[in-house]
């Protein structure tokens, strides 16, 4: 029984580990594409309008609301003490620095991150793969670089959109349920952010969750695209591909935010 337990155990930790090689390896070899991917200017906009525009009505809904709830429940603890004009600050520093980054993350990955490996699954159970290969067509040029340069780039923008749509949620609530008025909101929002240090002329902030963004669609994408190629057993294996995504891309964006917030802040 207990051999049974360590065999497990250790065969579970070495498929984890031949994984997670593999993605890295699969990053490193795809980012020397990345210039062949600029110039399929059809191909990136196409992948941006799957991934990103029809994202978009997810991405207006929670970034909204979210902002909202955050608005409503930190201006309720605040209003017992009188502070709750200070609720632009909080919203907006939250927003700019974890928020944003996160939500975005969490729902490229549902969206395009589950997309993408079921896409790619579906080409490799199907022997598309093989018959790229055969052509001399490498997987990484045509298929693995387009789809993580465009999530590198549409996570960043998707997630100014989030930061400004989290932020107005914020004030209607703290307008409509406070009596907190706009003016003192953003006021207070925009104040926030300047007191953090600037570089670039950004707010530290927005850059660094801008920056977050960036590392997070760089994840999804190759994660989505080491899975995908890894598909085995028809349907099932998509499907398990496709599964295996999601719950690996939702990690990643917990430990990475973790890890640069400690690096930024510390």
């Amino acid at each position: 029984m207990i051999g049974r337990l360590f065999t497990g155990t250790g065969g579970f930790l070495i498929d984890m580990a031949e994984r997670a090689g593999f993605t890295i390896l699969l990053l490193a070899r795809s980012t020397r594409w990345f210039g062949n991917a600029l110039g399929r200017p059809r191909e990136i906009a196409s992948l941006g309008y799957t991934y990103g525009v029809r994202s978009l009505p997810v991405v207006i809904v929670v970034a909204a609301f979210t902002g909202m709830i955050v608005s409503l429940q930190t201006g309720l603890a605040l209003a017992q003490y009188g502070q709750q004009e200070i609720m632009g600050s909080i919203v907006a520093i939250a927003m700019c620095r974890e928020m944003g980054p996160f939500i975005t993350g969490l729902i490229l990955t549902a969206t395009a991150g589950s997309s993408i490996a079921a896409e790619i699954g579906t080409m490799n159970v199907s022997e598309e793969i093989d018959a790229l290969e055969v052509m001399s067509i490498p997987p990484e040029k045509f298929l693995v670089a387009p789809r993580i340069f465009t999530l590198t780039l549409l996570c960043p923008t998707l997630t100014l959109l989030t930061m400004l749509l989290g932020i107005c949620g914020a004030a209607v609530v703290a307008h409509a349920q406070l009596g907190v008025a706009y003016s003192i909101f953003f006021d207070n929002a925009i104040d926030a952010l300047r007191t953090i240090d600037w570089y670039f002329g950004f707010p530290k902030d927005l850059y660094t969750g801008l920056f977050k963004s960036v590392v997070f669609g760089i994840s999804i994408a190759t994660v989505a695209c080491a899975n995908g190629l890894t598909a085995r057993g028809g349907a099932l294996g998509v499907g398990q591909a496709a599964r295996n995504a999601v719950i690996v891309s939702f990690l990643l964006v917990l430990i990475f935010g973790y890890i640069l917030t400690w690096i930024l802040y510390r």
